[in-house]
């Protein structure tokens, strides 16, 4: 212990000494002999100062180690070990010069004094880059870092707001480190404002910012959902919309739109429910019951209008709206009537029709006609009345809401009538029939005239076309003329005495089509389907227009090998003619000789694709295969006939073999549409399926033809 007092007391003469002897080491005159350290080395450590150095032998036992500064105030830092020492200086100020200064402890006292000057740090250099693509949402910005200000750079990016001179504290992007210039990604606009921006640059003097550049986010659309409908009648509904964001750009006006089909647009019915976002709402009304109605919500802005999702809702359904027809055609037993339908009410008329009573306002529980179902303008044929009566009648009409009334009429059937029948019709033609009637009883008045009246509506009177044919009771014939070819008539005898005009019993016929006739002479009927007029039958001839004749190939060897036109009958059977027609294979169809009589062709894919269009898409095959299993082997799914095509089942010929198959199975027409090098486009109807369907076969296969006219 004793040891130790004596060494520190010796130490501290020795500091003291060194100081007066040496005094200032920033004063030129200051002694440097002697003791030289081998290094003296000074490196900036962000705010810290790190100085090593080392002695040339081993003689000196220790060091003192001061810095000081301009105004000559010396600090001691450590008393170093002699071995190689590195000491760090924590606590410099920006701005200030320190020099460093070094003596030996111990030895020679006449050691000389190094001293090393440092310069603190400063903040970065930083300019921002100005905005590029510039979305709603979006943009691109950046700086470039040319100083770092003596600190390495440890975080940069951009910053910005709303408001100007954005800082870290705001929003930023994190853009790695270290100087130079860098991209920013500047996401999570809101579009059509206002943004200010700042390029930064961090060091471990604190962060530095560039100058502030602006732009202005792009407009959008605005933002809206559709409210859910609510308040549903049998022609209003209530709506709305909720616009979350006006897209940067004022909303100048908003509501809903509505239409029967989906996606309605303000160009069908709208409303116009003010300005500006939020929620509003929407009265619509003018609907029509039990109707099913789309709605979206709108919003418009200067970039354009936007939709909201589509709800849709059906409207309350409501009883028909019905009006009763005028009276007509009033004998002593009967009398003509009807209604017209003006509405139903949103729900299906499943019955409709006349009741009527002695009482007034008759119901369905009184005496009534059924005139089928639907809505628009039906007539009614009531019969079984008393002569001489008078009669009160109102339409009506039943959805499933209920049963609705026209306005009452009243009807005084005659006091004494004729009693006659009408004559089924015969020797019908497309033109003319032969028909008649047989008055059994004259009433009690001498008949005046007599005769049958027709039209294309059901209850013909003498207002409408009519014979005259003599006059008194008894049988009497009547010839029909100057008929349309292929229509539906409905013919009623008359016969008119002094109480007036009764009418026989309806009937009805269909006159015949016209018929066509090709170059071998075989007769074809016709049938009209919508806007088309086809054959009624398949193509039987064996020559081209022209007279030409085309080959019968028998042969099943020649056949596969042919590539020239050919037909033959279903198993070479001519019995079949009559029946199914000829097989032709795709040569002879498109030989330009032709195939079809003049004024007709073979339809093209787009032809056959119009007529099961027509018919019914899915539903094609029944609605124009004949009906029964005289030709079609059963179930025959489907098959209706209900245009008079009457397609039959004529089987083919196979086109690498020769052979026949499936009469009564399949029927299979060619159409004029190539599909390639090899195959045409053809029609194919089967008997398990009420369908048809397309098919492209080789050129070489055996089909049917059926034309249509040009």
């Amino acid at each position: 212990m004793k040891r130790i007092l004596i060494l520190s007391a010796l130490f501290l003469l020795f500091i003291s000494c060194q100081k007066r002897e040496w005094g200032n080491p920033f004063d030129p005159n200051c002694p440097k002999e002697l003791f030289t350290p081998a290094s003296f080395t000074a490196t900036q450590m962000g705010d810290s100062i790190v100085l090593s150095w080392s002695q040339p032998n081993n003689q000196i036992s220790g060091f003192v180690l001061e810095k000081n500064t301009a105004d000559g105030s010396f600090t001691q830092l450590a008393n170093p070990e002699k071995s190689t020492t590195k000491v760090a200086d924590r606590n410099i100020v920006g701005g200030i010069k320190y020099g460093y200064q070094l003596y030996a402890s111990a030895g020679n006292n006449n050691s000389n004094t190094v001293t090393v000057e440092i310069t603190p740090l400063l903040n970065a250099t930083i300019a921002t880059t100005a905005f590029t693509n510039i979305t709603a949402a979006s943009a691109i910005a950046g700086g470039n870092i040319t100083a770092d200000g003596g600190a390495a750079i440890t975080a940069r990016g951009v910053c910005w707001s709303t408001t100007e001179n954005p800082t870290i504290t705001n929003s930023k992007t994190t853009d790695g480190t270290g100087k130079g210039s860098f991209t920013s990604s500047v996401t999570g606009l809101t579009a059509g404002t206002v943004y200010y921006a700042r390029a930064y640059a961090t060091n471990s003097v604190g962060t530095a910012y560039g100058n502030q550049v602006t732009t202005t986010t792009a407009t959008i659309l605005p933002t809206i959902t559709t409210t859910t409908l609510s308040a549903v009648t049998a022609t209003t509904i209530t709506g709305g919309g909720n616009i979350t964001s006006d897209g940067g750009a004022s909303v100048t006006d908003r509501g809903v739109c509505w239409s029967t089909t989906q996606n309605p647009t303000t160009a069908n019915s709208k409303t116009t429910d003010g300005t500006g976002t939020g929620s509003f709402t929407s009265s619509i009304s003018g609907l029509s019951p039990g109707v099913t109605y789309y709605v979206k919500a709108y919003a418009t802005n200067s970039v354009g209008t936007v939709y909201g999702t589509e709800v849709t809702t059906t409207t309350t359904a409501i009883s028909p709206v019905i009006t009763t027809a005028t009276v007509s055609a009033i004998t002593a037993t009967t009398v003509t009537s009807g209604g017209n339908i003006l509405s139903d009410g949103g729900a299906t008329v499943t019955i409709r029709g006349v009741c009527w009573s002695t009482s007034q306002n008759p119901t369905i529980s009184d005496n009534k006609t059924s005139n089928s179902t639907g809505s628009g303008i039906f007539v009614s044929s009531i019969v079984g009345l008393a002569p001489g009566i008078t009669y009160y009648l109102r339409a009506y009409a039943t959805n499933s809401v209920g049963t609705s009334y026209g306005n009452q009429l009243t009807a005084a059937t005659n006091a004494t009538v004729s009693i006659l029948t009408t004559t089924s019709p015969s020797a019908i033609t497309s033109s003319t029939a032969s028909t008649g009637g047989n008055i059994t009883s004259d009433g009690g008045s001498i008949v005046t005239a007599r005769g049958v009246c027709w039209g294309i509506n059901a209850n013909p009177t003498t207002v409408n076309s009519k014979t005259t044919d003599g006059s008194g009771i008894g049988s009497f014939t009547s010839n029909i003329a100057g008929l349309t070819p292929g229509a539906t008539y409905y013919i009623r005898s008359y016969a008119t005495n002094s109480t007036g005009t009764v009418y026989g019993g309806e009937v009805s016929f269909k006159t015949d089509e016209l018929t066509v006739t090709d170059i071998d002479g075989n007769m074809y009927h016709t049938v009209t389907i919508g806007t088309q007029v086809w054959l009624v039958e398949n193509l039987k001839t064996t020559k081209y227009r022209n007279g030409d004749p085309i080959p019968n190939v028998t042969a099943n060897s020649s056949w596969a090998t042919l590539a020239t036109g050919a037909y033959c009958w279903y198993i070479n059977d001519v019995e079949n003619k009559a029946t199914y027609g000829a097989l032709y294979n795709w040569y002879a169809v498109a030989d330009n000789r032709h195939l079809a009589p003049t004024g007709w062709h073979v339809p093209t894919d787009a032809e056959w694709t119009t007529l099961t269009d027509y018919v019914g898409a899915g539903v094609a095959g029944g609605k124009l295969k004949e009906t029964g299993t005289s030709h079609w082997i059963t179930p025959n799914e489907g098959a209706i006939n209900s245009n008079g095509f009457t397609a039959l089942p004529g089987g083919y010929r196979g086109y690498n073999d020769g052979t026949f198959y499936s009469v009564g199975y399949f029927g299979f027409w060619w159409n004029s549409t190539v599909y390639d090098a090899l195959d045409v486009l053809s029609r194919g109807i089967a008997n398990d399926t009420g369908n048809d369907f397309g098919y492209h076969g080789n050129k070489k296969y055996g089909m049917s033809v059926r034309c249509v006219k040009d």
